[in-house]
């Protein structure tokens, strides 16, 4: 009797005499693209589409058989699917959870593509992917969208399928595509108050291979994210959720040795490569992977995509929201690593281009988290908060620029500011743009005056709102526009998007214009 891992081959002989690498004509005993389909880390001349097999999503294996598979896969130039561009046949790996990932060149730069995978009788949807322009050539304007902290249970995903419908290039996640604990039906927010639970988490808290890849399952089917993904071509980077919350380096605050957090760095490190639209140059090691990269567009835009959790030294004082300790003034602590830092300095001295974005993780202006005008200065130490010395080596490495912008995730809420150095106090070097959560936080739940009191207490913010969404950013030559957009719930379905503020940069000037 064959279980429902197994492919149908026709009999259980059929099973057992089935050459090494199964063949298109089987059939699977549920459809195997549950998953959806994706395309990610897009250049002048392609990108890499991906799919995952998993005909049983919540099986540790997802309803696969222990050997290899093979599946076709095509892309077309046109929508009707007339004009074939590439295709070919991919192996898709037991030891990869049977996830898929193509690499795609010599396509035609700054165009669309379709694509969509074939196994047996079994067919993807068909997906869209976008090639950048030319490196160096010269580009009037270009609009990408930022997203991420999808927390499952706190919400639906409804932002990602008005996402689905934005013209964008490109859409850059900056992390917690994932929440690795367990279900909670009752939850809090930071200030105390009670966050409204919408759907629960499958499994317990993710520490194998098994348990990454069955809460990866549960997102990827969301028909909302699978629709974002389907439309545009990704650039990913994870935050702590992908691994556990607050991790850093080689330590995470519920297991302080690192010789047995390792193995769960490891398992969520493969899980995070098999479910996300990567090129083969960022397959873990181990328990490591090259995240951190590079994207030249036109002469418009350099976009470096950053990686503030695999070489950061640990969090210091208590790790959390907390007045500051002396530990945050320590030279020697890293947010970026020496080697990702050094990168990062080189390529900014050597850059051409009218723009420059450092598209990273956690806050790096250093907001004093007080919800009253009274009492220390609190800080959030899981941030660039908690390490000033890193902070200002990077606010150095910006000084004199003029056309650095900073786009940040993690906080569940949206915020623009101006990077100043010595701590927020003294000159101008760039501008920061926090971008909200998807769902994470739930509907809102940031008190007026407490928002109230943290505009006040820092005069290097311009903006903040507590709204679920996403922002979509315009850059031309000579102005960078940050839109803001939010959904009004997402613990119903159905909330429309609208632009909450725009926050305007003219190149040259460090300093923030609302509309």
């Amino acid at each position: 009797m064959i279980s429902r891992r197994q492919l149908i081959l026709g009999s259980a002989a059929g099973l057992l005499a089935a050459p090494a690498i199964l063949r298109a004509q089987q059939l699977f005993l549920a459809f195997p693209f549950r998953l959806g389909i994706a395309s990610g880390d897009p250049s002048h001349d392609g990108f890499v589409i991906w799919t995952r097999l998993c005909p049983d999503p919540f099986d540790e294996h997802g309803g696969m058989p222990t050997g290899p598979v093979e599946v076709d896969w095509y892309v077309y130039e046109d929508e009707a699917m007339k004009r074939v561009a590439a295709q070919g046949r991919e192996t898709a790996w037991p030891e990869l959870g049977h996830s898929i990932h193509v690499e795609l060149t010599g396509l035609q730069p700054d165009r669309p593509y379709w694509y969509r995978f074939v196994a047996g009788r079994d067919k993807t949807q068909l997906g869209r992917a976008c090639t950048l322009p030319l490196p160096g050539a010269k580009l009037n304007a270009i609009r990408f969208g930022v997203a991420g902290c999808q927390n499952y249970e706190d919400g639906l995903f409804t932002a990602y399928d008005h996402l689905s419908r934005e013209d964008v290039a490109f859409v850059w996640h900056y992390g917690d595509y994932v929440y690795e604990d367990r279900p909670r039906q009752v939850n809090y927010e930071r200030d105390g108050s009670p966050r409204v639970h919408v759907r629960d988490h499958v499994g317990t808290d993710c520490y194998t291979i098994g348990d990454y890849r069955r809460r990866y399952a549960q997102y990827k089917m969301d028909p909302d994210l699978q629709a974002a993904h389907r439309q545009h071509s990704w650039f990913t980077t994870f935050d702590d959720h992908e691994v556990v919350d607050n991790w850093t380096s080689s330590v995470s605050p519920g297991q302080r040795d690192p010789a047995l957090f390792a193995f769960r760095r490891a398992a969520a490190m493969q899980a995070y490569y098999e479910h996300m639209p990567l090129r083969k140059s960022s397959m873990p090691s181990g328990s490591a992977m090259q995240l951190y990269r590079k994207a030249r567009i036109g002469d418009l835009l350099d976009a470096h995509f950053l990686d503030t959790r695999q070489y950061r030294s640990p969090l210091p004082c208590k790790g959390g929201f907390e007045p500051v300790c002396p530990d945050v003034a320590r030279k020697d602590a890293q947010v970026l690593g020496d080697a990702q830092e050094k990168w990062l300095a080189q390529d900014l001295k050597s850059g051409t281009a009218r723009w420059n974005l450092l598209a990273q993780q956690v806050m790096v202006m250093p907001l004093d988290r007080r919800t009253e005008d009274t009492g220390p200065h609190l800080r959030n130490l899981d941030s660039w908060g908690g390490y000033d010395a890193a902070r200002e080596r990077l606010l150095g490495t910006l000084d004199g620029l003029g056309n650095a912008i900073v786009l940040t995730g993690d906080e569940h809420q949206n915020f623009a500011g101006v990077l100043r150095r010595d701590a927020g106090q003294r000159k101008p070097v760039a501008v920061e743009c926090v971008i909200s959560s998807i769902s994470s936080g739930g509907d809102r739940w940031i008190k007026p005056a407490a928002a109230d009191a943290i505009r006040r207490n820092n005069p290097f913010l311009a903006y903040s709102s507590d709204r679920r969404g996403y922002a979509v950013c315009e850059v031309r030559r000579d102005l960078w526009q940050t839109r803001f957009r939010g959904v009004d719930k997402v613990t119903a379905p159905g909330s429309p998007i609208e632009t909450l503020a725009t926050a305007s940069v003219e190149r040259g000037r460090p300093a923030i214009s609302l509309s």
